[in-house]
């Protein structure tokens, strides 16, 4: 599968599983860790726990290698090599901004072009 697909996979798993507010970031021409970067929001801790459990069982039958996993009640970072997925609790989303960083990232990225 293509990242894209891949990441198409991790979306749609997501929104069936009633995460919300799901974001995408292309990070590829950046020096970020990783090329690609999903966010979601989850309702609270059981559901962040519940939508990582879909993934994993929905996503590693199809190949995809889940290289590490950071859990908390409110917060869970799958790492799959050149995608990175964040689950969580809309106050964490909030008080973290990763968007805003991956944001910034790429706007500097698309100044030194």
């Amino acid at each position: 599968m293509t990242i894209k697909e891949r990441v198409d996979a991790i979306v749609s798993v997501l929104d069936n599983k009633k995460a919300e507010e799901i974001e995408v970031f292309d990070l590829a021409g950046t020096d970020y860790i990783a090329k690609e970067v999903v966010i979601a929001n989850s309702f609270g801790g059981k559901h962040t726990q519940a939508l990582y459990e879909h993934l994993k069982n929905e996503l590693k039958p199809k190949g995809e290698e889940f290289l590490g996993v950071d859990e908390s009640p409110d917060w869970v970072v799958v790492d799959l090599g050149d995608i990175i997925v964040h689950i969580m609790t809309p106050a964490y989303r909030e008080h973290y901004s990763i968007e805003k960083f991956l944001s910034e990232l790429t706007e500097l990225q698309a100044g030194k072009e």
